[in-house]
């Protein structure tokens, strides 16, 4: 109900200013969404016929959008539509009965954009309207429309896990004009990154841009080139492994770490240090008072006997 109403009052308008060879209405989409071009009779009579054409390149040629003839039309078997409006373009059938002849254009293009007739030539006397369909283009993948210097996909690299996180690189080259390079998370949102590098070769732009990132929920990121002038964009994703985070340490934990790392081995060789004097002591005590010791002699223990110096007096 809310499409009638919208249309309605579209068709007011281009019974008022498009009636004839005037400037008509002007009605202005976004590229993708759907367009209703509006027509319609004053005198609220059934239709029988009616012509949508579009006006082309040459003013005497125009291309065939939408034709109805008495309950034939271009949807159920007449022939004639222009190729690249088939299957968008349809009527609304049960709006004839009031003199409406408005019509649909799914998923415009930007080449649907133009002046366009709304003809009805068996009337006497016959009718025209105009109206001007503008398909305002938004950024999108254009690399399968051929255009040249389109940026192609980006290509993308993980370099090290640093303290301030992990570094990325991305790499666009061959684009013409020069695109904006960016980095984004998996929110969309434009990350921080590093001054481009840019450079020119046989007309065409190689640009290099890099970033540094935290470890996020997804770990997605994307590297996205911009063309606004000829409303091209394309991205490319990468996801930067878990285990690399964990490289990435604060540094404060880092050398805490570190420092208790020293700390323990310190300690640790103070214990076998202190225990090994000990034991040097008590071995070198017992042999000052001529305790036996072990000793090995060929392969065989032997008890040894701590003797004392000959006195000299005594011989």
């Amino acid at each position: 109900m809310n499409q009638l109403v919208f249309f309605s009052l579209l068709t007011l308008l281009a019974v008022s200013l498009g009636d004839g060879n005037g400037p008509g209405v002007k009605v202005i989409v976004e590229e993708g969404s759907d367009a209703i071009l509006p027509c319609s009779l004053s005198t609220k009579e059934d239709i029988k016929f009616f012509d949508w054409r579009k006006d082309g390149q040459k003013k005497d040629l125009k291309e065939e959008v939408f034709m109805y003839n008495e309950g034939q039309h271009y949807n159920n078997g007449l022939n004639g539509q222009s190729e690249r409006f088939k299957g968008r373009v349809s009527h609304f059938p049960d709006e004839l009965k009031s003199g409406n002849t408005s019509i649909i254009i799914r998923n415009t293009k930007v080449a649907d954009s133009g002046n366009y007739t709304c003809d009805f030539p068996l009337l006497q006397p016959s009718k025209t309207f105009i109206i001007w369909l503008v398909v305002s283009p938004t950024l999108k993948d254009r690399a399968a429309e051929n255009i040249p210097g389109a940026a192609p996909k980006p290509y993308t690299m993980i370099g090290n896990a640093t303290e301030d996180g992990v570094t990325m690189k991305c790499e666009v080259r061959g684009a013409f004009p020069e695109p904006k390079v960016e980095w984004q998370d998996s929110d969309r949102n434009v990350l921080p990154a590093d001054e481009p590098q840019v450079s020119e070769r046989g007309g065409r732009f190689y640009i290099t841009l890099q970033t540094t990132v935290k470890e996020t929920k997804t770990n997605r990121f994307y590297c996205v080139a911009k063309q606004e002038n000829i409303s091209h964009m394309v991205d490319a994703e990468i996801t930067v492994p878990e285990k690399m985070f964990e490289e990435c340490k604060v540094p404060g934990q880092r050398y805490g770490h570190d420092i208790g790392m020293w700390i323990g081995l310190f300690s640790l060789g103070c214990v076998f240090g202190v225990g090994g004097t000990v034991t040097y002591f008590k071995c070198f005590k017992k042999r000052a008072a001529g305790e036996p010791r072990s000793q090995t002699a060929n392969g065989h223990a032997v008890q040894m006997l701590a003797i004392p110096p000959e006195d000299p007096e005594a011989v």
